[in-house]
């Protein structure tokens, strides 16, 4: 059954031209490999189009800069949920007609199948993520089981790891604090709510390091730089699972969100762009990355698909940010909010960041 369906959505791939390659612009490390596991060398096998992988710390930025500049060179890009929504506002990017996605093996339509709001019109979500935190378990065996240890430093001393970045970080502090799930945009809507963020923030900062690319988190707890990292969740489970490396991962506090492929306006290969989405975000695909990666497929038809790790021992079920035990104590990122208060928060963040 499972070759049939590799089958079935390779077919809808071939219908396009193939000859000029597809640039897809991603985040690099484990995240890229999965992909290119369960996306490319499929499409390609397909198609016969080949797929080239670019790698970035953050393709956004990227984008913006490449589609204001007229020089677009990539065809695909990995964004976060309220950047697909920013640039497409912004006309930087292709619409995409969901109705031209590929319906579940079931037959249902694609706009029925993904999760909510996982379909936007300039963006095509691939995966659950989570901004989860992680801890070296050689130098806490009983372990932190709470966001606000994090922040405990008398309690669990050693050096911290951040994104540096308002986005999820300030959310995990208000948790920290106390603030319930349901209740933390609204206070971060606030002075009072910003502020108290910022004042959890000061309790850590003199003792954190600033990471920027989704490699670093890991990195950094194997040199033993750091004694606990807030990370990208497949990121931790690729190093604890894949490489033996003594990571914890502590559920609590978990920021989850989207990740979506687009298409930027004035892409060289718009046309096999379009295609290989449409092949990427189909029903197999999707749970064939989880293979490779603790990441949440965005299809409910790719859920019952995923098993076993590449290992062939690992179940993923129980290491995806959406598992039932691990949404005890967590918040689903809001692009509302972080559409409308991006500049202005990371503005105030990068001040804070410098002041003494």
């Amino acid at each position: 059954m499972k070759k049939l369906l590799v089958l079935s959505t390779a077919l809808t791939a071939v219908a396009f031209s193939a000859g000029a390659d597809v640039t897809v612009m991603s985040w690099g490390g484990d995240y890229t490999k999965s992909q290119v596991e369960a996306y490319h060398k499929p499409f390609t096998a397909a198609t016969g189009t080949a797929v080239i992988s670019v790698d970035s710390d953050n393709p956004a930025p990227a984008v913006k800069a490449m589609v204001e500049a007229g020089n677009v060179t990539i065809d695909v890009a990995d964004v976060e949920y309220a950047d697909a929504i920013r640039l497409c506002d912004d006309g930087m990017l292709e619409e995409i007609d969901p109705a031209v996605l590929p319906a579940a093996p079931d037959g249902t339509p694609a706009t029925d199948d993904f999760l909510p709001g996982a379909l936007t019109d300039c963006a095509v979500t691939t995966i659950v993520f989570s901004t989860i935190f992680a801890y070296d378990t050689t130098k806490f065996p009983e372990g932190p089981t709470t966001i606000a240890d994090f922040f405990d430093l008398e309690k669990f001393p050693g050096k911290r790891a951040m994104r540096k970045g308002a986005k999820a970080n300030m959310e995990m502090a208000l948790m920290a604090d106390g603030v319930p799930a349901a209740e933390v945009y609204a206070m971060l809507e606030t002075p009072e709510g910003q502020d108290r963020a910022f004042a959890m923030l000061d309790k850590i900062k003199k003792d954190t390091i600033w990471w920027e690319a989704g490699a670093q988190p890991p990195q950094l707890l194997a040199d033993g730089e750091v004694a606990m990292t807030t990370a990208y969740n497949g990121r931790i489970f690729a190093a604890a699972v894949g490489e033996g490396k003594p990571f914890g991962t502590v559920w609590d506090g978990q920021v989850y969100e989207y990740d979506l492929l687009v298409i930027p306006k004035g892409a060289p290969n718009p046309e096999g762009a379009l295609e290989f989405i449409k092949f990427a975000t189909s029903t197999q695909p999707l749970a064939d990355q989880a293979k490779w990666i603790s990441y949440g497929p965005a299809r409910m038809s790719s859920g019952p698909l995923v098993g076993l790790y590449q290992d062939g021992k690992t179940e993923m079920a129980p290491f995806m940010p959406t598992a039932e035990a691990n949404l005890t104590n967590a918040l689903a990122s809001s692009y509302e909010f972080w559409v409308d208060r991006d500049a202005e928060l990371n503005e105030r963040f990068n001040a804070w960041l410098v002041a003494n």
